[in-house]
């Protein structure tokens, strides 16, 4: 049985019209999607993202990467 959409809630719309702009206005480029969020990251002085801290990094079960510069920045 299919059931019919009965809520509202439109934020699963929302997100896909949002991914959908993003894709147009740098032409599905991800890299370029990704620069221009730490560009406006950088610029809101908000971290929105910053990963496991270095304790959860080495915890049982979780393999250990190599940092990058990148993430040794995100992580201080």
């Amino acid at each position: 049985m299919i059931q019919q959409r009965t809520n509202l809630d439109t934020t699963i719309d929302d997100i896909h019209r949002v991914r959908e702009q993003m894709a147009a206005k740098f032409g599905g480029d991800l890299n370029a999607i990704l620069e221009d969020a730490r560009k406006r990251q950088d610029a809101s002085g908000c971290v929105v993202w910053r990963g496991p801290s270095q304790s959860n990094a080495t915890s049982p079960g979780v393999a250990e990467l190599p940092l990058t510069a990148d993430t040794e920045r995100e992580l201080k």
